[in-house]
């Protein structure tokens, strides 16, 4: 039995995104006032590599995998998108076609701002833009320690990274952000090297792993020390 979405403002939406979240609220009010909302099935397809950028998604509710396809088909998972989070963003401000491909991985609730009216808010509102800079620099940092984790750090330290990144319940319990398969191949591993390294974790006593979508931390400490080994 599917559970109903519930519904937000496209104000709340952008005052809880990491992207917009930092903005004054009357910038935040503004783009609101802009945006729509859109709801996607489970498999949908909401954007495809190459096509004219319709603006910036952010989620609402729901997760979206955000990948690329190379040129003899192979796949790479750029990003699982959910709650809080947003795609699209670069394209929509160089104004160049989409660089990635977007399918909801379940049912999922977006705000987009449309590319044409964010860039007429753009040239009529500077203090706007000036905000948009530091928020999309912050972005930029953001990706740039994701290169740094899949480039320099080895299949133990990058799991638990991510691990180190997704929010646990008061028991220590967490669900993986997406499929095992689309994790792996976000970080550049086998689904196999992937769940060798949950099991090794496991083994080692820092996680409880009774199935690999629910997880339960054992010791947080250790986990954050296997994510950020001394130099």
């Amino acid at each position: 039995m599917s559970h109903p979405i519930i519904s937000r403002s496209c104000e709340e939406v952008i005052r809880a995104s990491e992207l917009l979240g930092g903005l004054d609220d009357c910038h935040q009010s503004a783009l609101a006032a802009i945006s729509l909302t859109m709801e996607f099935p489970q498999d949908h397809r909401v954007m495809s590599q190459d096509q004219e950028c319709p603006g910036i998604y952010l989620v609402d509710s729901g997760l979206v995998r955000v990948f690329r396809v190379g040129p003899r088909g192979q796949q790479h998972v750029l990003h699982l998108c959910g709650p809080g989070q947003s795609f699209a963003e670069v394209a929509a401000f160089g104004h160049f076609p989409l660089p990635a491909n977007a399918t909801a991985v379940q049912r999922t609730r977006c705000v987009l701002i449309p590319i044409d009216a964010l860039h007429r808010e753009l040239a009529s509102n500077h203090e706007l833009c000036r905000q948009m800079l530091t928020s999309m620099s912050l972005w930029v940092r953001h990706f740039v320690q994701m290169l740094d984790d899949i480039v320099l750090r080895d299949a133990m330290e990058r799991v638990a990274r991510l691990l180190c990144d997704v929010p646990c319940d008061r028991m220590g319990r967490l669900k993986l952000p997406g499929p095992k398969k689309d994790i792996a191949n976000h970080l550049n591993l086998t689904s196999e090297t992937f769940s060798r390294v949950l099991r090794r974790l496991n083994e080692q006593g820092v996680l409880d792993v009774d199935s690999e979508r629910s997880i339960r931390v054992i010791d947080a400490e250790q986990l954050a020390q296997i994510s950020a080994p001394a130099s």
